[in-house]
């Protein structure tokens, strides 16, 4: 269970295109933040970007559709993610490196 009495969902995300160096990290955080998402958010050798976020599922799909605008320097070209079961492991939200 979540906040409020609603049941968690998790996701596990990777978002490629121009997402490294251009703040997408940042705009990641202050996104998941401002919604109450507890996770994280890394880069990927690749050039991509990776996201694990837990929440109430109607949270979490505002904030999918954040990670596919971005900020304005970055441009999205694919966002592949799959839900998983929430484990409750995050106490907040957090880049990683």
């Amino acid at each position: 269970m979540y906040g409020g009495g609603k049941v968690a969902s998790r996701f596990k995300a990777k978002v490629s295109g121009v997402v490294q160096g251009v703040g997408y990290r940042a705009f990641v955080c202050r996104q998941a933040r401002a919604l109450g998402v507890k996770g994280y958010v890394r880069n990927l050798y690749d050039g991509s970007v990776e996201i694990v976020a837990e929440g109430p599922e109607e949270v979490l799909r505002l904030f999918l559709k954040a990670l596919r605008t971005g900020p304005l320097r970055a441009h999205i070209e694919e966002v592949h993610m799959e839900w998983q079961g929430a484990e409750g492991s995050f106490t907040g939200f957090e880049p990683r490196w």
